[in-house]
């Protein structure tokens, strides 16, 4: 598979279209449909074979061609021909689980919830999609359309193939399969059970049809949308490529593609991300989100190694709206001359985050905590599971949501052995019996707090790191003291009492008393615990003292970053290597909440004359800012060339060389 046929600036071009719209593709005008993206610098198009309507949109005789599509318009063919005649690929779109025409000539293949035996999806007084259950007949009926596509459109550029979650359902089919492959319909883990081998199954069996229906051409692109990045340990071999679907405005939040990406990264599939132009999320019709904030997602999928996509809907009638490719074309325009300068690069982590796997794809309290504080101490890191390979990391961190098991505590013995260094939080330093999960920690546990809210207070070693305050820590945590040979870096205060309705103080937490014997954390030669679940309470909470009581942590174990620099908070960096380059984005933009739920970015937010430091192993021969190639004064000393940074369009790379 050629690697310059995979996009790196790509349009989902939406299409799910009522039956109920008079006059589709009734203004489409070939030329002017690919003019349109070629001026936009887009150079692959999602498009539309099957919508979630269940309509069809190229030249059939089935019946779910879409009722009102303009007579003689083969409007996916045209669209396909037009775009490849100015070297633009353009991969299909077909909707699985979701099939409103299907589901409506026949309900018997809904899915049915197990609670209450009701369908799945939308119903007579509440408009939204219908869920189809793919153990029902339903299947057959979706390989026949996918045969169809493939037959008229094969060799493909790729296969988007949407809506492929794990569903459960109790319809009579699903439940002669759970039976026949003796499990029990009455038990919830067996039904999810059942309901990831059909995904798995179905998966199997599209893949192989792409895969035949390709021939001995180029292998196409297949992806199964709306399934967790974090099963592709196991799901990778029904895969090429990965999408990351982000739209921070449409219920995704800007901390969701930092942590999804992190953990796509090491798995070394090519991937794009999709963010999209509207201003709240699909099918907002009319709504265009600022080309900062356009700017800022782009920005970011160019810093983690990651191409570009943008997410839109073609109107009914076949026309773009000419405002919105205008601000893909600006945004796309620059990342583009970007992309040379990092262009077959690899992003540089330093760090290694376990995380469980079975959490998904929303990254909760912790996950939140944890990419957000490392972020903002500029550290470069990975998100990863328990089955990784830790050799190349200097450090590895282990939050509290990440369960320790038999082989995971092997491994880390062995990784601290070979000199890893290694921070563990909360629940993840003990085994299910309470006690240390690793006699490396140096630690000794004596049961859960019984203290809801406690406070931290530095030890000398990390009383430079604090202000001179016994911080409050709003999560409870275990009771710990060091082993011999190990170091306290904070103690536990404790309050006089708990809080109760019969012993309270004042409007919150009761105030400290003193500190006991209790370590809030310890350092064991190169690992340190810590007792409380610092990554949930900075994620829950965002008090600034949790990071700075982490970055203390992290400055003891590793203290030779990749990147120093004395920028705002919200500044975000990646270190990229390609040949004897060193490449740092610097991403500055700063979301604000402005409506509930969303936040909003603006403008960009400039950075002037800030010091940075950049390790290097040998004094460079010039540094620049990059794409304006401008040559910047630097010094080298102690293994950084130092510099001071302008950048007042909210992204630039420091390139070192």
């Amino acid at each position: 598979m050629s690697k310059a046929s995979f996009p790196r600036q790509m349009v989902h071009l939406d299409f799910h279209t009522s039956p109920h719209i008079p006059d589709v593709g009734r203004e489409f005008h070939a030329d002017d449909f690919a003019r349109t993206f070629a001026d936009a610098h887009v150079d692959s198009v999602t498009l539309f074979a099957k919508c979630h309507h269940g309509h069809l949109y190229y030249d059939t005789d089935r019946a779910e061609r879409h009722p009102t599509l303009r007579k003689g318009l083969d409007l996916l063919g045209e669209q396909i021909e037009a775009l490849h005649r100015r070297g633009i690929r353009a991969p299909i779109y077909v909707s699985v689980q979701v099939d409103e025409h299907a589901a409506n000539t026949h309900p018997e293949w809904i899915a049915v919830a197990p609670v209450g035996a009701k369908l799945v999806g939308g119903g007579p007084a509440v408009p939204g999609w219908q869920i189809l259950d793919m153990s029902s007949p339903y299947q057959e009926y979706f390989a026949e359309q996918l045969a169809e596509v493939l037959g008229k459109f094969a060799p493909v550029d790729g296969l988007f193939l949407d809506m492929c979650w794990d569903q459960v359902s109790v319809s009579r089919w699903a439940l002669d399969s759970i039976r026949s492959r003796g499990y029990d319909p009455l038990d919830a883990e067996d039904r999810h059970r059942y309901a990831r081998e059909v995904s798995h199954s179905y998966m199997d069996r599209f893949k192989t049809m792409i895969d035949d229906a390709q021939g001995h051409g180029e292998p196409a692109y297949i992806w199964f949308n709306s399934r967790p990045k974090t099963s592709l340990h196991v799901e990778k071999k029904f895969l090429r490529h990965v999408e990351i679907e982000s739209l921070p405005t449409g219920g995704w939040g800007y901390a969701y593609f930092p942590y999804v990406s992190r953990f796509v990264r090491p798995f070394g599939l090519p991937t794009l991300s999709h963010t999209a132009r509207f201003h709240r999320s699909w099918g907002d019709f009319g709504g265009l989100k600022p080309e900062a904030a356009l700017l800022y997602e782009c920005c970011l999928m160019l810093s983690q190694g990651v191409t570009s996509g943008v997410g839109d809907q073609l109107h009914p009638r076949g026309v773009l709206d000419r405002a919105a490719y205008e601000r893909i074309g600006s945004v796309y325009r620059y990342i583009e001359s970007c992309e040379p300068w990092v262009d077959n690069g690899r992003v540089l982590s330093q760090i290694a985050v376990i995380v469980d796997p079975e959490l998904g794809d929303d990254p909760g309290p912790s996950g939140l905590g944890v990419v957000r504080a490392l972020q903002e101490l500029r550290q470069q890191f990975d998100l990863v599971t328990s089955t990784a390979k830790l050799d190349s990391y200097e450090l590895v961190i282990v939050p509290e949501t990440t369960p320790v098991d038999d082989r995971l505590r092997e491994k880390l013995a062995a990784y601290i052995k070979a000199g890893g260094a290694l921070i563990v939080s909360g629940a993840a330093a003990l085994d299910d019996a309470g006690k240390p999960v690793l006699r490396e920690l140096g630690i000794r546990a004596d049961g859960m707090s019984p203290y809801s809210t406690t406070f931290l207070r530095a030890a000398p070693g990390l009383e430079h790191a604090l202000p001179a305050l016994d911080h409050v820590m709003y999560e409870p945590g275990f009771r710990m003291t060091p082993a011999r040979g190990a170091q306290v870096l904070c103690h536990v205060v404790e309050p006089y009492f708990e809080r109760t309705w019969e012993h309270f103080c004042s409007h919150a937490q009761t105030p400290p008393d003193h500190a006991g014997e209790w370590a809030a954390v310890v350092q064991h030669r190169n690992v340190i615990t810590l007792a409380a679940p610092i990554f949930t309470a900075d994620g829950q909470h965002a008090s600034v003292p949790y990071r700075q009581l982490l970055g203390a942590c992290i400055d003891r174990l590793l203290p030779r970053p990749l990147v120093r620099d004395d920028g705002p908070a919200h500044l975000e960096t990646s270190v990229v290597r390609k040949g004897r380059r060193t490449i740092v984005h610097l991403v500055s933009f700063c979301a604000v909440r402005k409506a509930d739920g969303m936040d909003i970015v603006d403008d960009p937010f400039p950075l002037v004359d800030m010091p940075l430091a950049v390790r290097y192993d040998s004094a460079p021969r010039r540094a620049l800012l990059a794409p304006a190639n401008e040559e910047i004064p630097f010094t080298y000393d102690d293994g950084y060339a130092h510099m001071n940074v302008t950048s007042l369009t909210g992204h630039t790379m420091v390139v070192i060389e």
